[in-house]
């Protein structure tokens, strides 16, 4: 069973590195891990950490972890934005940090959004660490590389549609030790859209959708809907094709402060030898003035 796993770390770690974007729950929530033009979307300076644990019970299983913050620039048409993400599945990592411009144009009913983004990307895998006794999976892939993105993204108070290349360069990683062993990094587009109903003075619907499109894998598609509480309190359904069906609750503690939690239940076979996903959300929104209103934001 041991050498089975192992060749199942093998392949996922192979899987790992042509599909370097970490999937997230609450993508809504974390819009810059996938799209610069997001930067600035919020009136305030806002910050959101997430963590993410997959597949728990199933040692080597994908753990990440993100960090992102983004402002307009008062009196500008510009927003700026950090992210920065770490992701490990069996005997791989990822560090991820990238630097995000957005230039924004007001339309008729909303903006729309056109972003940039620029930084470094470090993978590794090692090989050795599989236990394998086999000379060919003894040596290590590892390398430092620059990237850029790019996206759009239309946003009015209820709607918003999206755009993205995360990465765009498919730069090549070779093993360390000169093998013939290497990878190749895949570019992704995400597209992604979401409209907020009123159903009552307390009551809203969001349903929302994100299509992932990856050379050489199917095209994934996540369809979710959130009932809102009086801007409180958010009861999410949702569903990914091929992967998991997720339920999702958050809560606006105060103006500024939100809190997010995910549970995927695994629909492959997978779920057969794991208890579930979790994704934990903080977002944090610092406003330029103390007398400024914090408005609701539903993505």
């Amino acid at each position: 069973m041991k050498k089975i796993f192992a060749c199942f770390l093998f392949f996922a770690s192979v899987v790992a590195l042509a599909q370097q974007q970490p999937m997230y729950t609450q993508y809504m929530f974390n819009g810059l891990a996938i799209n610069p033009a997001y930067a600035g979307s919020h009136e305030s300076i806002s910050a959101t950490a997430l963590a993410r644990i997959q597949w728990v019970g199933i040692d080597g299983a994908p753990r990440t972890q993100t960090f992102s913050v983004h402002s307009p620039i008062p009196e500008k048409n510009i927003g700026l934005g950090a992210f920065f993400a770490h992701d490990e599945l069996g005997v791989t990592e990822q560090n991820t940090l990238f630097l995000s411009y957005a230039y924004m144009m007001q339309m008729s009913k909303g903006t729309l959004s056109m972003g940039i983004q620029g930084g470094f990307r470090s993978s590794s895998i090692n090989y050795g660490d599989l236990g394998i006794n086999d000379p060919g999976l003894q040596s290590n892939l590892s390398e430092t590389m620059p990237n850029f993105g790019a996206g759009l993204f239309y946003s009015t108070d209820r709607f918003y549609a999206g755009a993205s290349i995360p990465v765009i360069l498919n730069n090549s990683i070779n093993s360390i030790d000169n093998s013939d062993i290497e990878s190749e990094q895949i570019r992704h587009l995400f597209i992604t859209a979401g409209y907020v109903f009123d159903l009552s003075p307390v009551l809203k619907l969001k349903p929302s959708g994100l299509i992932k499109s990856v050379s050489g894998a199917p095209l994934e598609m996540d369809v979710n809907a959130n009932l809102i509480i009086n801007d409180r309190v958010w009861f999410g359904l949702s569903y990914r094709s091929f992967d998991s069906i997720s339920f999702l609750f958050d809560l606006q503690v105060n103006p500024q402060l939100k809190f997010g939690y995910a549970y995927d239940y695994t629909t492959t076979d997978l779920g057969q030898v794991n208890s579930g996903s979790h994704e934990f959300m903080l977002n944090y929104r610092l406003v330029f003035s103390k007398s400024k209103i914090v408005t609701p934001r539903y993505f």
